[in-house]
């Protein structure tokens, strides 16, 4: 497994390497030695999954003490998947794809979001902290201040995704 370094300090996009042969391939998607120092235990594991083509989830994240980390991944379909600084507004993304087996890894103090590019889309998540609906926040998907060239015009999202604030950088 391969971590690569992305502008953002902390977030990372992680390739497998796959031993192939005549059947298919293995390979890791999550191995201590690895990751451990960015995801040292994880206590929740979820997926999403994502009828149309379009659909927008996020940028949510957790307030500390619940702050989370998160390593992504989409198992069917394809997404435009978006790291947050919330911070800085600063933000990475990449596309994960069921063909191209990448994940990216959000550290804590990061959001998150992606727009799916296929029907029928599921991405999975390992996460380092359960959740905890008081602590969640968020930042509209359109807010100017990020400026986030979605791919696609949105076709489904949540009443609270489409009303979260304004960020504010301090």
């Amino acid at each position: 497994m391969k971590l690569i370094e992305t502008p953002l300090e902390g977030v990372y996009v992680v390739e497998i390497e796959p031993a192939q042969d005549e059947r298919g391939f293995f390979a890791r998607t999550y191995c201590d030695r690895e990751l451990s120092a960015l995801l040292p235990h994880i206590v929740q594991s979820s997926i999403s999954f994502n009828a149309h083509r379009g659909t927008m989830r996020g940028i949510h994240y957790q307030h500390a003490p619940y702050a989370e980390a998160k390593l992504v991944r989409c198992a069917r379909g394809a997404v435009y998947d978006v790291a947050l600084d919330v911070r800085t507004g600063r933000w990475f993304a990449t596309e994960l794809t069921q063909d191209n087996h990448r994940m990216l890894f959000v550290p804590e103090g990061f959001a998150h979001g992606f727009q799916t590019l296929e029907d029928a889309t599921e991405v999975s998540y390992q996460m380092s902290r359960q959740y905890h609906p008081e602590a969640a926040a968020g930042f509209r998907w359109n807010d100017p201040a990020f400026n986030i060239p979605w791919p696609l015009d949105v076709s489904a999202i949540a009443d609270r995704d489409r009303s979260w604030p304004d960020f504010s950088h301090d």
